[in-house]
């Protein structure tokens, strides 16, 4: 275990990554989502696909635990249930694409989407429809697929919630116990297929501490009225982290 550990904080990068999951922390401790389009950029640079993966999982786990009988009491954990019936469906495709594809194409597919969803948010798209049952099982699933394949379980679920008409304070509960329900369910489904790497997740577990702290900072800077400001910094920061991380920058 020590020598494990020793090896791990050997990675190359290491200092982005723990910069990457302390951002991370402050972003969704206000706004209940943005982590993990801020952690995998960085995460993917420096790690190959699987490592990536597992290293947000852990960086992710303790983080939002102290705000999570608030997220209880303000969201609605039923709809939550319904999004991951179709994330358990999904998620096992996704993680057999993610054990074979290539680093860099990897690299360039997860900057993609972390930028387009960006480029949605900003310009203001939103969903107009009503939302059904069947789409809410349906976005789940997208985003099962996505956790699975490149670690990002939140874009469609985000674009599915920004889309209603829900108090603030109920969209952010909602976010935030979708994702550690996903993280949850991700842990033990990487264990049981013999694609964890535990110095990985230990380090992440490790650097998990600081995102503790920055979850409960954020937490408290957390004001509706304050929202629009906080959002535009979240998508500097979130654009920021695909466009440095693009593997176009690799020597």
């Amino acid at each position: 275990m020590p020598e494990a550990l020793a090896s791990a904080f050997q990675t190359k990068g290491l200092i982005w990554l723990i910069g990457a999951v302390c951002v991370a922390g402050l972003v969704r401790g206000f706004s209940g989502f943005g982590s993990a389009m801020i952690i995998m950029p960085v995460a993917s640079s420096v790690l190959p696909p699987i490592k990536a993966v597992i290293f947000l999982v852990a960086g992710e786990m303790l983080g939002p635990l102290p705000n999570l009988p608030a997220a209880l009491s303000d969201g609605a954990p039923k709809d939550v249930g319904v999004l991951m019936i179709g994330a358990l469906v999904a998620m096992p495709i996704g993680t057999a694409f993610l054990s074979i594809i290539d680093p860099n194409v990897f690299g360039w597919l997860i900057s993609a989407v972390v930028l387009a969803l960006l480029v949605l948010l900003v310009n203001g798209w939103r969903y107009k429809g009503e939302l059904t049952r069947r789409l809410t099982v349906a976005t789940g699933a997208l985003g099962g697929f996505m956790t699975g394949f490149a670690g990002i379980p939140g874009p469609p679920v985000i674009m599915l919630y920004m889309a209603s008409s829900l108090p603030i304070s109920v969209i952010r509960a909602n976010f935030l116990l979708y994702l550690l329900a996903v993280d949850l369910i991700l842990f033990p489904f990487l264990w049981l297929s013999g694609l964890m790497v535990w110095q990985v997740f230990f380090l992440g577990l490790l650097i998990g501490i600081p995102n503790l702290v920055a979850n409960m900072i954020g937490a408290l800077l957390f004001d509706p009225q304050a929202e629009a400001l906080f959002r535009r910094v979240a998508y500097i920061v979130i654009a920021a982290s695909a466009i440095v991380s693009l593997p176009i920058w690799k020597g």
